[in-house]
This record gives C-alpha cells, structure tokens and sequence, in this order.
C-alpha cells in the first residue's frame, strides 16, 4: 500500500517547512498546523500505520478523516501529511448541548461505528490496518506496541502474561481466563480511542475523526471496554456517554475489568 506521494523532493520540503515553521504556526501536541489547510504529526513515537489507517477507512467507508498526502519514517521520526479539518473537538461545549444536539450526534457517531463493524476482516488476525503491530500507550508493561497476534486467543493469552492454567485460591483469575477462551466472533475494524478529543465538529454535524495510531482489528468488544475502563484522564465523563454511541457490552466490561486488576499496570501475576 502507498502512502500519498512520497517523493524525495517532497520529504525535503516538507522537513524544512517543519523547521520553518515550527516557532510560528499553532501546534498541538504532535501535530503542527502548517497552513489553514495543512498539518503534518510528526516524532518518534508516531506511528506509520496512522496514515494506512486513515487511507483505509477514506477507501471503504464514509467517515470523514483527513486525506494523507504522504507519510515516511526519516532518522527515528514518522512524518504523516494530511488535510486539517476545520471543527471543533467535541468536549468543548459539550455540557452547554441542548439533548436534541446530543442525540444527533450520537446518531451519527453510531452510523460510523455500524460502518467500521461492517467491514469484512483479513481472517482472524489481532493487528493493525496492513497486519503489523498495534500501538497503545495503555498497553501495560509493554514498550506501548505489541503484536500482531494470529488469533483472539492468542491475543488474549498475551494480556494475562501467557497464563495458561489459572492459580490456586484465585477464582477471579478462572473466571477471567473462562470468558476469554470462549468462541468469539472474527475480528472487528476499531478505532480504539473514540475520545471527544478525537471527534471534531462544526454544529451538530461530526465533521472528523482523528488519530488512529491506535486503530486495528480487535475482538468486538474492545472499542467498548478501552471507552469504559480506560478513559483519558482528562475525558473520564465521556465514558458515561459510551452506551449512546456503543452497543452496551457489560459482561466484557467485567472481564476486562478483572484482567486489569491482575495483568494490568500493578500485576499480580508476572
């Protein structure tokens, strides 16, 4: 797969017009705003699969993300070109919708989950967009990238550290290991970080949705549970709002919660 047009000519430039700009144009986090038009994310610990992502979801469903021009690694650094999308992030004036304005937006934020849900997975495969790793800074005890992973299963047996029989007087761990080994359903494409920071909007109308770093194939229930039990500190109300926008699955919130008492940033088990 192509990304955009990565000519040399057009990584020179666009490096010096980071340098150029860089003390002078707005930026945010990783993402620098070139011009009214232009931003490019950049750093070392952005990740390539970002812009296979958004070219994937642009090609296969109507969601609207910002159109890669080029992206490239040069000397540790990833370098993705993109579109900006004039909105705002919807936490900003999310307490002040009226519940007509919510509701619309939930509608359509359901709509665009239905369209990720609906496309056809590679085979059983745990991984990004083109079969490599998955990022996440929530991983816990990882270097944030992890994978891929043949099967649910064996993705599963990584997060609970290779347990394969459950220990003694630790009930909870075998009821942990019980729902994860149970038959799941083939893979689902998921964003993964379906934050209000990461929603943009002009009105009532979502006009993007951003940063995929995380994005990938991942058991049906995992945009839920990651919106539920691991939040953004600074987005912890947005996960009240999970049921509006996503099919409610408790159980699964249970089993994750459990696996990220023992296997998660403190393990119990190692």
């Amino acid at each position: 797969m192509n990304i955009g047009s990565n000519t040399p000519f057009r990584r020179v430039t666009l490096i010096a017009a980071i340098r150029a700009a860089r003390y002078l144009r707005p930026q945010h986090g990783n993402v620098l705003f070139l011009t009214g038009k232009l931003c490019v994310k950049y750093g070392s610990l952005v990740q390539l699969s970002e812009a296979f992502a958004l070219q994937f979801v642009a090609a296969h469903t109507s969601i609207p993300v910002p159109k890669v021009h080029c992206a490239f690694v040069q000397d540790g650094c990833t370098y993705i070109l993109m579109d900006r999308i004039k909105g705002d992030m919807l936490v900003r004036g999310w307490a002040s919708r009226t519940d007509e304005s919510k509701a619309n937006i939930f509608g359509q934020l359901r709509k665009m989950v239905d369209e990720m849900r609906k496309l056809p997975a590679p085979g059983h495969c745990i991984s990004n967009v083109v079969g490599g790793s998955l990022y996440d800074s929530r991983f816990a005890g990882t270097s944030s990238t992890i994978g891929p992973f043949d099967t649910i299963r064996d993705f599963h047996l990584f997060l609970r550290n290779g347990m394969k029989e459950p220990p003694e007087n630790y009930p909870e761990v075998g009821d942990l290991m019980r729902l994860q080994d149970q038959p799941w359903p083939m893979p689902v494409f998921t964003h993964a970080d379906l934050s209000s920071f990461n929603i943009l909007v002009r009105g009532d109308d979502v006009v993007g949705i951003i940063d995929w770093e995380t994005a990938g194939w991942y058991p049906i229930y995992w945009e839920y549970t990651m919106a539920c039990l691991e939040a953004n500190p600074m987005n912890m109300w947005w996960k009240e709002e999970a049921d509006h926008y996503l099919e409610p699955m408790q159980r699964e919130v249970e089993m994750e919660a459990l696996r990220l008492k023992y296997f998660g940033r403190f393990p119990w088990f190692q």
